[in-house]
């Protein structure tokens, strides 16, 4: 166990790493404009950079786990944010608009794989009963970008040039590569882990399913936010210079969401991924229903970011939990489920607007995935039920040893923060 000294910079390292990676995925959607003059190419074109990187999340979040599993975690952080950080600086470099979209796509391969590794690492630094916390705590990233990544580099590249922000997200990847190296500590290889053995979670019945929560269900979420910004225009009836305020809401939110997320993980993962789904989709209900009046808008859509935060890091650690030793592909692999989140909430919602039917249409678009999402997670608890219908706690299998890995490790500890009576034991 390390010193405390080095368990709380490795945290804040990890964090940054999260911030980076947070800031370069949705900067992009502020900048399109300077972008696509930039690279000579039309708005819509240059859109495609932003599908490009989340292409790069979806296969590079299990291919890079897969062939990295072999790897000490510290050296597989490390290697990822350096591919991070050099994809970042060749899309400041980008010359054209096909070099920009290759670049983002490699930009988004260590995406997933960062994360999931992150999560792990996270755990075994983690005090027994507090993994749920540790995985929260290090996915503060993504809302920190949310809050001061993405404004601060927005503001940047209108003002410096848009390849000025990802010079600045690269200067964190370096940040971060530093941290990494310095404050991680050193794991030995797990000379069982395979490619093969990582492989094994792609027959896991309830990985699938677990996937499954995510791809559906919370896509839900971004079809709602995804068209936030004609949603406070046309139906709040608020000007194009609100929409900001909207935004610093969700991602301050998100920041209160994580820490509480990790708390109820300590206290029942799969109680706590019922909680978030089923209250994902009531409050895109009354997102829906509230919409047009600015305060009860705002309140509705900050409840809506911690409840997505809930569901997110429970989501997590039910991967590390049904995983059993495959640990590494199963926890990057939530962050590829996202991202096919996001590509489904965001067609779906844009399949109702072009219908007609208004911008509040994707928010009953949010609520009908969250719906489906809740019942592919219900087959998921059926499942564990009738495969252990004598059994009144739950652990991962798999080996756990000084021969296992911090992985197998992970999951162990990880899998005594469910609380589900057939579903797992108190952490405590």
């Amino acid at each position: 166990m390390p010193q405390p000294r080095h368990a709380t910079l490795a945290t804040i390292a990890l964090i940054m790493g999260g911030v980076a990676i947070g800031t370069t995925e949705f900067v992009t959607m502020g900048l399109l404009p300077e972008i696509a003059e930039g690279v000579s190419a039309s708005i819509p074109e240059a859109g495609h950079t932003i599908s490009a990187y989340a292409a790069g999340v979806v296969i590079g979040a299990p291919l890079l786990a897969v062939v990295g599993a072999t790897w000490p975690r510290r050296a597989l952080l490390v290697g990822l944010m350096v591919a991070f950080t050099v994809g970042n600086v060749l899309s400041a470099l980008a010359p054209s608009y096909e070099t920009l979209v290759a670049a983002r796509f490699l930009a988004g391969m260590p995406h997933g794989a960062f994360f999931g590794v992150a999560a792990l690492v996270a755990v075994d630094l983690a005090q027994q009963g507090q993994a749920g916390r540790a995985v929260g705590r290090v996915m503060l990233g993504i809302p920190i970008a949310n809050v001061l990544g993405v404004p601060g580099a927005t503001w940047l590249g209108q003002n410096l040039g848009w390849r000025s922000a990802y010079w600045l997200v690269a200067v964190i990847g370096v940040v971060t590569v530093g941290l990494v190296a310095y404050a991680v500590p050193h794991l030995a290889r797990d000379r069982s882990k395979t490619v093969r053995s990582e492989l094994t979670a792609l027959t896991s019945l309830q990985v699938w399913l677990t996937l499954g929560v995510g791809a559906i269900g919370f896509g839900g979420m971004f079809a709602m936010y995804s068209y936030i910004a004609p949603t406070v225009t046309d139906v709040t009836g608020l000007p194009s210079s609100a929409v900001p305020l909207f935004l610093l809401v969700f991602g301050a939110s998100g920041l209160v969401g994580n820490l509480v997320a990790g708390r109820m993980g300590d206290w029942s993962v799969i109680r706590s991924t019922v909680i978030g789904m089923a209250g994902l989709g009531v409050s895109l209900a009354m997102f829906a229903v509230v919409a047009r009046w600015v305060v009860p808008a705002l309140v509705v859509l900050a409840l809506t970011s911690v409840l997505a935060s809930v569901l997110v890091i429970n989501l997590q650690l039910r991967l590390m939990q049904v995983a059993g030793s495959a640990q590494t592909l199963a926890a990057a692999s939530n962050h590829a489920a996202l991202n096919l989140a996001n590509a489904l909430g965001a067609w779906l919602g844009g399949v109702v607007i072009a219908a007609g039917w208004g911008y509040t249409a994707p928010s009953w678009v949010g609520v009908a995935l969250a719906v489906l999402g809740l019942v592919v997670l219900g087959l998921s608890v059926l499942v564990h039920r009738r495969s252990h219908p004598n059994r009144a706690t739950w652990r991962p299998v798999g080996p756990v040893g000084p021969g296992a890995g911090a992985g197998a490790e992970a999951g162990a500890r990880a899998g005594q923060a469910a609380g589900d009576d057939a579903e797992a034991v108190r952490a405590g």
